[in-house]
């Protein structure tokens, strides 16, 4: 590592690590020795347990003490702790009730020590920069605990403080947990990753970064950018003048946690909206910004007494390339379609699949997994139970879980975990769907544009139930509005690149030698109420002003053309 002490690195360095402890090796065996010991006491607390038949009465005793062993450990096994919380796939109901309490439920450090970081960091006394400050932390995390207060400029603040030696301590675990990982690899199966290590170094990029407060509050502001327009989306504001990169100062945000359905309720909230909001949002986030919050737990989401739903804690934040939104689009339509072998190649593409992969097999057991577990109704899907369903392939196929992609799954998992706390028949898709299929309809880019005409088109053929579904669909979603979605779809079909679909509704008017009336007129009960002819008035002349007179002049024959075709067919 050169000159540089474990406390000096700002980056996640594996090899920096690696060469600063291979040196010392007396510093990271004493660590090794007491991780052994504190998980060799537990195992042998099952054991015994299993020895006397007390399996079942000490269920709540032994998911205590795993809590009270990973929180002695340290904040890297809180970490770890925290990410097991939201599988419930992995670990049993008893710990995982246990585990949850690792998200917000830790013991502060010292309150003058907590002091002392504040007036270090800021380089300022406390007096110069609170008028109010709370003689306790409100909250105490894995990583630091938070105050509240009044700043002396008058806004009410939350401060977040570091915990004391947090450097050291997480990269000599990163360097333990990397080198067992070395050890591990061989003997774990494909869908814990192709090299284990690579998980590993996701999860100490991720904790450096989540450590540095700058880049959080950076986070901050690129996720309330993001959301600017949304009227239900509360980010805190960051006092940039009172932080540094162990000290935030940011906005307090006065609400309740998303999981207290009673207070939500007293509030004169709707728990129903705020899953509304919560599974939109997250939507969002994956496949318009690409810039998601991987820590959605229950401590960091709050209902909001005007009705809006408060991230905070923008700490574990991940970035999704342009190319990797269009493939997750594309999954879902191929998943909605039944497509299989097309959704074989996305999960190439997506990286579950190495390139060359031979998929022939893959598609009658995708469609064998996925096919029941969507069933008959698209309503009846739970993510949690296609993760389920899907991990037993993973054993019998050559998948494996990018990095990026955990967090994801992870994400999502919590997300409806928290849905269904609020409202047990909860289902991700009658929430989440509209959105995608309101996205679909809107086509605001190309890309999208090409999916749609994907959900429109098999082998050919018009799908004529798909779009009254997609619409029907869509619009259950409050933001729909049918006016603005007809007046973008005309304009496509005027256009150069609508030259395909034109042709291909005039064959689909006409398919099967008879003029589709029916269908038209399905589609036109569906959506009259919501088509009022001086809207639709006022779009055509808001379209006509749009253009020049050479753009007018060369759309009407197209129209011309188009419609005589209808007509003569």
């Amino acid at each position: 590592m050169g000159q540089y002490q474990p406390a000096q690195l700002k980056q996640y360095n594996p090899e920096a690590i690696a060469s600063y402890y291979r040196y010392r090796p007396w510093l990271a065996l004493a660590r090794l020795l007491r991780i052994l010991l504190s998980f060799a006491v537990f195992i042998f607390s099952l054991q015994w347990d299993e020895w006397r038949n007390q399996v079942e009465q000490n269920r709540g005793k032994r998911a205590t003490q795993l809590r009270k062993l990973l929180t002695n450990l340290g904040p890297t096994f809180i970490k770890v702790g925290q990410a097991l919380s939201t599988r419930p796939d992995l670990i049993r109901k008893d710990f995982l009730e246990e585990l949850v309490k690792l998200q917000d439920q830790l013991p502060p450090f010292d309150h003058d020590i907590a002091l002392s970081i504040i007036e270090t960091e800021l380089n300022r006394s406390i007096d110069e920069i609170f008028t109010k400050l709370s003689p306790q932390p409100v909250a105490a995390a894995s990583l630091g605990q938070v105050y509240r207060g009044t700043l002396v400029t008058g806004e009410e603040i939350a401060v977040k403080v570091q915990r004391p030696n947090l450097r050291p301590i997480i990269t000599k675990d990163l360097y333990l947990m990397r080198w067992a990982a070395t050890w591990l690899s061989p003997w774990l199966p494909l869908n814990l990753g192709h090299d284990l290590t690579l998980i590993v170094d996701e999860f100490g990029t991720k904790l450096f970064e989540e450590i540095d407060y700058m880049n959080e509050g950076r986070n901050a502001e690129k996720f309330a950018h993001n959301f600017r327009n949304n009227p239900q989306v509360k980010v805190p504001v960051i006092y940039w003048s009172y932080s540094s990169h162990r000290v935030l100062t940011l906005e307090w945000i006065n609400g309740y946690k998303l999981t207290d359905t009673e207070r939500i309720r007293q509030a004169g909230l709707n728990p129903e909206g705020m899953i509304q909001i919560g599974v939109t949002s997250g939507l969002q986030q994956l496949l318009e910004y690409g810039f998601f919050h991987a820590d959605p737990h229950p401590g960091n989401l709050f209902a909001v007494d005007d009705g809006r739903m408060a991230y905070i804690d923008f700490g574990m934040m991940d970035q999704l390339e342009e190319t990797t939104k269009e493939t997750l689009v594309d999954a879902l339509v191929h998943l909605v379609n039944k497509d299989y072998a097309d959704l074989a190649e996305d999960f190439v593409s997506l990286g579950f699949l190495a390139p060359g992969t031979n998929i022939s097999p893959i598609i009658p057991a995708l469609e064998a997994v996925l096919g029941n577990a969507i069933g008959k109704n698209v309503g009846d899907f739970n993510f949690k139970t296609i993760t389920d369903e899907f991990s037993e392939l993973m054993y019998d196929y050559p998948f494996r879980v990018p990095a990026k992609f955990a967090l994801i799954i992870r994400s999502l998992v919590t997300q409806e975990g928290i849905a269904l706390s609020l409202n047990r028949n909860f289902k991700i898709v009658e929430v989440g769907y509209p959105y995608i299929a309101r996205r679909l309809l809107t086509g605001e880019s190309p890309a999208l544009r090409r999916r749609l005409l994907n959900v429109l088109f098999k082998n050919g053929k018009f799908q004529w139930q798909r779009l009254e579904n997609l619409i029907s669909i869509a619009r259950t979603d409050g933001e729909f509005d049918m006016v603005p979605t007809a007046k973008m779809g005309l304009q496509y079909l005027l256009s150069e690149e609508g030259k395909f679909l034109r042709r291909q509704l005039v064959l689909a008017l006409t398919e099967d030698d008879r003029l589709h009336t029916d269908e038209v007129q399905r589609l036109w009960e569906l959506v009259k109420d919501d088509l009022p002819p001086n809207r639709l008035l006022n779009v055509a002349l808001n379209m006509l002003t749009e253009f020049s007179r050479e753009s007018v002049a060369a759309i009407l024959p197209r129209a011309g053309s188009f419609l005589s075709s209808v007509i003569a067919e």
